[in-house]
């Protein structure tokens, strides 16, 4: 099975089950354990890189999710070649 994680602590359990080996992408924030940084990033907050208030954010965010855009990027590219039998996300929260 090929997998494909795009939440950190999906990333820790994958790897708690030994399952390493079939983790072929993750997310920029999958850090741990450190192994998991070797794997390919398929997934990057658009806020990496960018150093805003929390107002600030806060007010993109608000403008994003208005316009139905996402707070992520996916690299399409490098989820087609990692070809995912499976998908570990979740959806996300209201705030």
């Amino acid at each position: 099975m090929r997998i494909c994680s795009f939440q950190p602590g999906a990333t820790e359990i994958v790897y708690a089950l030994g399952l390493e080996d079939q983790l072929h992408g993750v997310t920029a924030r999958c850090d741990y354990p450190l192994e998991a940084r070797s794997k390919p990033v398929i997934v990057r907050s658009v806020f990496d890189g960018i150093h805003s208030t929390s107002g600030e954010i806060t007010r993109i965010m608000a403008q994003r999710l208005g316009q139905g855009l996402g707070l992520y990027n996916t690299d399409l590219a490098a989820l087609q070649s990692a070809e995912p039998d499976l998908l570990l996300t979740q959806a996300i929260c209201d705030v």
